[in-house]
């Protein structure tokens, strides 16, 4: 019981991959000098950040920029979630178009923010992604809502079961694991087990690649 409680208030373990090193020593003393937060590693590149992933030390939310030298951003979104499905991870770079803005959350981005973003918001999208949310600058959430409105509405189906689709739609309203097992009656494990099932269902690998998904075509 009291190991449970440890693990529960540890603090979230947040890693940077950020090439500007001015940009990211203030971002990792930001993030150090907050209460329940730890940045204990920052790499310049993504493929630096592939081989410190070890199954003992796996961060809780990995902040990301998208213009790096080597494997860019985009593309170290997949490879950091074939490591595993439980890292929450958060664009953070000066792109705003929407091509990289929908590449990043079909590949399975947790949350999008420009750099220009306020330290009280870039703290608060870290507690947030935790706690399974998906944080944006309002101006990336207006893009995403344009972006949402201009998809042809095609209605697609992916074999999903009735339960399934009722959690599918639980999660679209932002509703984290918990509270959607409270409100359907079943445990956190077995609503879990339903999310995994969708996710692979739909072939993504983040609430928000779900959310996009759900909108483009249509599928409840």
């Amino acid at each position: 019981m009291k190991r449970e409680k440890k693990i529960q208030n540890s603090p979230i373990n947040v890693w940077l991959i950020e090439d500007n090193l001015a940009y990211s020593n203030t971002i990792s003393k930001l993030i150090n000098n907050t209460s329940g937060m730890k940045c204990l590693k920052v790499f310049s590149m993504c493929e630096d950040s592939i081989k410190n992933f070890s199954p003992e030390e796996l961060p809780d939310v990995v902040l990301l920029d998208i213009g790096l030298p080597g494997i860019n951003g985009i593309q170290c979104i997949g490879k950091l979630k074939q490591i595993s499905t439980d890292i929450q991870i958060v664009i953070l770079t000066v792109y705003d178009d929407n091509d990289k803005l929908f590449d990043a959350l079909c590949s399975g981005a947790s949350g999008y923010l420009l750099k220009d973003s306020s330290p009280e918001k870039i703290i608060s999208s870290i507690k947030e992604v935790k706690m399974g949310g998906a944080p944006m600058n309002m101006l990336i959430a207006n893009k995403v809502l344009k972006m949402f409105s201009s998809f042809k509405q095609t209605k697609s189906d992916y074999g999903l079961t009735d339960r399934e689709r009722e959690i599918l739609q639980y999660i679209v309203d932002g509703l984290t694991k918990q509270q959607i097992a409270d409100k359907i009656f079943l445990s956190f494990h077995t609503v879990n087990t339903h999310i995994k099932n969708i996710y692979n269902k739909l072939h993504v690998h983040s609430r928000s690649g779900v959310v996009t998904k759900v909108f483009k075509e249509n599928i409840i």
